[in-house]
């Protein structure tokens, strides 16, 4: 995924959105930020300021799947994966010099036990969970290939690269480079095959995954943090025409971030 540095413009405030969720750490920084921005004027243009956690930044994108604006995330919350760090004395020079890394997401196409359609968007991964104290028994497909015939387990995740080091990652699935074009289904808590690690493929095809037993193993189907219950077959594929234009900081970019995680899961 490309990254590009800014051109330097005259910024007028009006093109400066500020979102900030409600908690109290957020509006400690809004206000104080609201005060920087006053004095200075940062040489970039259509910039939306999001301040919370990695969670607020996601349903930010999702609202705005249609701006054109980017977006850089101000971090209030644990551990901010897709923020920065926030210094009243570094921000306009951040703002100025920030690298800008272009994402797309993944779109979930459910079809419930009601033979009805729900459609969402998911920055991070899709999680098919089960849904009862029943393990989930599943098929998956990619394309016109069978990924594995039959999958006993408490569900199996599929993630993008923006998304490997997070839940992704707490189930033992690859931490995926950027740029690598490719996306990561992962099992969680297999049972059988209980050896089976998941498979790396590629974000051109949609991957398929069926519900082999809905009526007595009833299974979730929840891209980032909305769900859809009953689920009895979910269609993935990487939605190329959204583009979402996140900011980082020069020398703290997502890439960066993604190589520390590597470098500690080799060295954990």
């Amino acid at each position: 995924m490309p990254v590009r540095v800014w051109p330097r413009a005259p910024l007028k405030m009006k093109k400066i959105q500020i979102i900030s969720d409600k908690n109290l750490q957020s509006q400690k920084i809004k206000k104080t930020l609201l005060s920087v921005l006053k004095k200075h004027e940062p040489k970039k243009q259509y910039i939306t300021i999001v301040i919370g956690g990695d969670g607020f930044m996601l349903q930010t994108l999702k609202r705005n799947k249609r701006s054109k604006k980017f977006f850089y995330g101000i971090n209030s919350g644990n551990y901010g994966f897709l923020m920065n760090k926030f210094s009243s004395k570094t921000i306009i020079k951040n703002l100025s010099k920030a690298n800008v890394i272009s994402i797309s997401p993944l779109e979930m196409t459910v079809k419930n036990n009601k033979n009805q359609f729900r459609k969402y968007l998911a920055i991070n991964e899709v999680s098919i969970l089960r849904q009862s104290r029943q393990a989930a028994s599943l098929s998956i497909t990619y394309g016109t290939k069978q990924v594995i015939k039959r999958l006993v387990s408490d569900g199996v995740l599929v993630s993008t690269p923006a998304g490997s080091t997070a839940y992704n990652l707490s189930v033992h699935g690859p931490i995926l480079n950027l740029n690598s074009k490719k996306l990561s289904i992962s099992p969680i808590s297999p049972f059988r095959p209980r050896r089976w690690r998941g498979k790396i493929v590629s974000d051109k095809s949609k991957i398929i995954i069926r519900n082999l037993n809905p009526q007595k193993r009833p299974i979730s189907a929840v891209a980032d943090n909305i769900e859809v219950r009953n689920a009895k077959n979910i269609i993935i594929k990487t939605n190329k025409k959204i583009k979402f234009n996140l900011l980082y900081d020069k020398n703290k970019s997502l890439q960066k971030k993604i190589k520390i995680e590597q470098l500690r899961r080799e060295t954990s």
